[in-house]
């Protein structure tokens, strides 16, 4: 019997995460939230273990947060891609936008691997590009 992945999409924001998790061969996402704090993220990762037998596979958009979540998953041995927000297929006229419905669009569509993932900097990098936004941002004051 060979595992069958679980597909878990994640909407991102500064003090809270929006989970769906799609298990095989479901339709209907089960829906949570999680702080977004490292101990929350690692009982995450434990609650995940014991929802599913197979491998995982977590997603989230690229944005303001950053890849310290990523890192954080993928420490805890969970693989985690960030998808290129420019590049989820969205349907003409859909300008509804939920953090729970955001979430279970994602893990659709990685499901269907229809998600384009971004390249993750280092952390050094990462540094780097948030100290060139900062300087320019006091620059403009």
């Amino acid at each position: 019997m060979e595992a069958r992945t679980t597909y878990v999409g994640l909407d991102v924001h500064k003090k809270m995460i929006n989970v769906a998790l799609l298990r095989p061969g479901t339709q209907d996402p089960v829906t949570w939230d999680v702080p977004n704090e490292p101990e929350a993220v690692r009982r995450f990762t434990r609650k995940l273990a014991r929802l599913t037998d197979g491998p995982v596979a977590c997603c989230y958009e690229a944005g303001a947060c950053g890849y310290v979540l990523q890192r954080q998953l993928r420490s805890r041995r969970v693989e985690c891609q960030v998808i290129a927000p420019s590049l989820i297929p969205r349907k003409p006229g859909a300008r509804i936008k939920t953090n729970r419905g955001d979430a279970r669009k994602l893990a659709e569509l990685h499901r269907a691997g229809l998600l384009t993932e971004v390249a993750p900097p280092h952390e050094a990098e990462e540094a780097v590009r948030d100290l060139c936004r900062a300087r320019t941002a006091a620059n403009k004051e």
